[in-house]
Formats: structure tokens, sequence, C-alpha cells
């Protein structure tokens, strides 16, 4: 059982080359300052961004877009210097650890056989060699993957811990020596002026993995947390202070620092919608009637256990209706899933099943696959990363079946993901995931404003930029930028990190936050002039 999604396919580019033109045109009488700032040693520290990391990759193009580099360019009108950054080897992306590949290449827009666009990734072998380490020092120390507390892990750039999982691959090639900290190889350059964004990576995980993690909080030992764990806010906090102090003290006494946006307005957590499942398709709509049979029974055991023991914030019983599975004839149906914040029922629909005569056998893994079921609503976020997944027969829930008893076609039945198989935790943010999430970035951003304000550094409120792109889009001489995958311009094709016109973007906000809080008159750049996705697979290496 396959192509039973709707609204999946890409549906017009929109991609088109503009002519340059400045953003801020100027006579000869024009001139531009510095105001209070001094830009001759800018440091930038950030993740992936901030690197330029886009596309699922690290490669030239998008790093010599970064944001951190247009500003730099910028700063260079008013007296700001140099600005290195550790580049990567090709155009290609992904890179090699002792002459294996160990990352996969950056994503291109290409075609499927029956002509539907779609992400691939490039046909190229990288040639990055994470072992071949930079001379240094460089001016951009965005490092893909870093969270917060990163920036003080002795170790984090050595080579002889990559396989342990302690070290950050893109932090070896350009680290100072061994046992170097990011953040110390950022002040060891003096700098006079700082850029800081960190702390999207601390709940970033969490939310591409479906909410697999915890949220730490309470917890101050970043070491006992997994990959994909929320960051404790307080120690957050605390790592952020220290980070802001240490560069002031080393010079930067002005510097912009940005929010945490919400991640999960990016496209990788709305590209695929809650209610994917297409009525029209011949496979699935004729199907219907036959599902919501077979759901008839079941769904008669989940009102009857929900409705005695799920219960709102003022005590009051959740409609049955949340829980039972229905398919509609008439428009696109909600995706099956498993929701882990539900009470696990699933010795009450083995017990049931066993009354009505099922072998014990078959109950209890009934009981196992719907224990924790429900279908989508509007407040979950089903991620880009099950477009391949749903519909889709999982194999080892078929030879479960099979093994308590049922037919090869039975089995198949109840294995389809997202129809008759519960989507797995790993592709679905819940609402309840959204709301850890959120509660986390909030006392995040509390933190930054806080200590922003405090030191007078410039702030931006990134997530009001992302909500703008999400909510209309944000218009430009040429068009608008919007949200939308692969054709609103402001999504690289991983759904989650910008272009170069959305680097281009943010740069321009942060520089007129820059320019507010500093006095200054930092030009902008037009960002009609940097592109946006690679459509085909004709990359310069």
């Amino acid at each position: 059982m396959k192509n039973y999604i709707k609204y999946i396919g890409i549906l017009a580019l929109g991609m088109v080359a503009c002519e340059p033109e400045f953003e801020n045109p100027i006579d000869a009488n024009d001139a531009y300052t510095s105001g209070e700032a001094d830009f001759s040693n800018f440091v930038a520290i950030g993740n992936s961004i901030t690197s330029g990391y886009a596309d699922n990759a690290l490669y030239i193009s998008a790093q010599e877009a970064s944001y951190p580099n247009i500003m730099a360019q910028q700063f260079a009108k008013v007296g700001g210097g140099d600005f290195t950054q550790p580049l990567m080897a090709d155009n290609y992306g992904g890179f090699l650890i002792a002459g294996e590949q160990r990352a996969n290449t950056r994503l291109v827009l290409a075609f499927d056989n029956e002509g539907n666009p779609m992400p691939k990734n490039l046909n190229e072998t990288p040639t990055t060699e994470i072992t071949n380490v930079l001379s240094g020092p460089f001016n951009n120390m965005g490092v893909p993957g870093m969270k917060s507390f990163h920036l003080f892990a002795e170790g984090y750039g050595n080579a002889a811990n990559l396989e342990a999982g302690t070290a950050n691959p893109y932090f070896v090639r350009f680290a100072s020596a061994p046992n170097a900290t990011i953040l110390g190889d950022a002040v060891a350059q003096n700098p006079t002026f700082f850029s800081l964004w960190i702390g999207k990576n601390d709940i970033l995980s969490f939310a591409t993995s479906g909410g697999t993690g915890i949220a730490q909080t309470g917890n101050l030992d970043a070491s006992s947390y997994d990959s994909d764990d929320i960051t404790d806010p307080q120690l957050f906090a605390g790592v952020y202070s220290q980070v802001v102090d240490a560069l002031i003290a080393a010079g930067a006494e002005e510097g912009v620092v940005n929010a945490v946006p919400d991640v999960t307005v990016a496209p990788f957590f709305t590209r695929v919608p809650y209610a994917p499942l297409d009525p029209t398709n011949p496979e699935f709509g004729p199907m219907i009637p036959t599902l919501n049979a077979s759901f008839a029974g079941l769904n008669q055991i989940i009102s009857a256990v929900r409705n005695t023991q799920e219960f709102d914030a003022e005590g009051n019983k959740i409609a049955d209706t949340e829980f039972t599975i229905e398919f509609d004839p008439a428009g696109a149906s909600r995706l099956v899933i498993k929701d882990e914040s539900l009470t696990d029922i699933s010795a009450q629909i083995k017990g049931a099943l066993m009354q009505a005569g099922y072998p014990e056998a078959v109950a209890e893994q009934y009981g196992q696959q719907y224990g924790q079921v429900r279908q989508a609503t509007p407040g979950d976020r089903v991620l880009l990363t099950s477009a391949s997944a749903i519909s889709e027969i999982d194999m080892e829930v078929l030879a479960a079946w099979m093994a308590v008893g049922l037919s090869q076609e039975e089995a198949g039945q109840l294995s389809v993901r997202g129809i008759t198989l519960p989507m797995a935790d790993q592709y679905v943010l819940t609402t309840d995931e959204v709301e850890i999430l959120n509660t986390a970035r909030t006392q995040f951003n509390t933190a930054i404003q806080g200590i922003a304000q405090s030191k007078g550094l410039a702030y931006v409120d990134v997530n009001e930029i992302i909500q703008e792109l999400a909510s209309g889009g944000i218009p430009y001489d040429e068009g608008t930028l919007t949200a939308e995958f692969a054709t609103g311009g402001a999504f690289s094709l991983d759904g989650i990190h910008l272009t170069p016109r959305a680097s281009a973007l943010l740069a321009n906000r942060m520089i007129d936050a820059i320019n507010e809080t500093y006095g200054a008159t930092v030009p902008k750049v037009n960002i009609s002039n940097y592109g946006t996705i690679t459509v085909s697979n004709n990359v310069a290496q």
C-alpha cells in the first residue's frame, strides 16, 4: 500500500535568478559609521546556521553566504577587519574520516520518474577529510551540532574522541589543539565585537527525533544527557552568562545576540500535514468503509476505557472522539499515531479481546499495537522524515503478526504505517511534546534577553522573523520570502536550515539591531543578490 499521501508534491519552484541592486543606495556624499561599536575583529559563535550549514550539509558556497560572513562584509565598510572561516574542501558537502565517507553529501532538488520534484543527495564523493586540521584562528566559530554546554567541552575537537561520540567532526577540523574548547579558541582572538546564537540545538534534536528524548529540567549534569534531551534551562542560563562574560573580558564589549526560534514552524515540521490521507486515491479510498468497520470494535474498547481514565487540566473527561479511529470518505483523513503521553491501555484491550474469543497471543499483539493510539490533530507536528514511511508496510510488525498465527495478507493489512499501524514516536512530535519544547525555549529566551539587557548588547528576536516567514512571508524587492518547503525561498532542502537569501535577511535584521543599539549606520544588503536552493546536480566543486 503506497501513494496515499495528499499534498506532498512540490507544486511550483518559483526560483528565478534576480538582478542585483543595492538595498542602501548611496551617493558620494554618504558615509557609514560604526557608532560606539568596534568591528575591527568580529568573532561569531554559534552552531549550524552560524557556520552556514544548509541542505543537510556544510559546503563552501553556503559557508560564504553564512549570516556572519555577510555581516562581516558590511562591517568592512565601517572599519571591520578580515573575517576567516574554516571552509570545507568542496561544494559537495559530506566528509571523510581517515578516508572513509562518514556524512552524506548535500541535498539538491531532483525529479522522480514521474516528473515530481524531490530532494536527493548529490551524486558526488566528498573530498573534505576531517583529520586534515586547518590552521586558524577563525572568526566564524560556528560548529554544526554544538549545544550550549559544548562551548566549554575539552576534547570536543579531538579526533581521538570521534568514535566515542564525544568530539564534533566539524570542530576537529579547526580546533587549535586536541583539548581546545570552542569558547577558548574564540576568546583567544581578543575579539572587539561578537555575535552569539546558541540554544537552538539544545532543543532541536528533541524535536527532530519526534520527542524521543526527555526534558532534563533540574539536572545540571550535562554529561548525563542523551543526545536528544532538552538542556536544563538553569544550566543553559549559566552557560550563556559565562560565555558573554568571557567574551566581554576578552575585549568584546559590544555584540549582538539572537533568541531561540520556535523550530516547529520550519518546513521539517509543517510540510507533511496531520491529515494527509487522500480519499480520492484509488488504492486508499475504496478501503475506507472496510477500515472503519474494522476499527469499530476496537473503538468501543478504547472509548470505554478512555472515558473513565483520561481527564483534562480541570478534571473534565476528555471526549471519546479524541481517541476513536475513523477515516473520512469525503476529505483528507488524519494519520493514526502513537502518543506515549496517553495512559497505556494495552492490558485492557487484550482482556476485552480475549473475552470476545481472540487467542491470547493475538489479543496481546493488538494491545501492544493500539494501547496508546489516536489520530493526529492540528497541534501535532508530523516530521518530514515520515513522508517516505506513511502507507508503507512495516516488515517487523508484519513478522510479529505472522508469528501469532495470521496469514501474510492479514498481517500486511495490520502493518500499514499511519493507517492500521500507528506512526511511531520518531515520526511525530505530539502536542504535548511541542509544549515541552516551547516551555524550555521560552525559558532560554528569558535568560538571553535578560543578559543582553544587563550587558547593553543588541538583541534580535529571531522567533519574530520565523513567525513572519510562516504567516504570509516577508516581502522584498523581487517577491516574498516564506517558510514553504522548497518554494518559499527561506529554508534549504533539509527543511530546517536557512538558504543564503534567508541568511541575508537575518544579517539585515541583526544589522538593524546593531545600528539601533550602538548608533551605527552599517549598510544592509540586498537579499535578492543571494540564492535559495539548488535545482539540479550541476554543482561546481
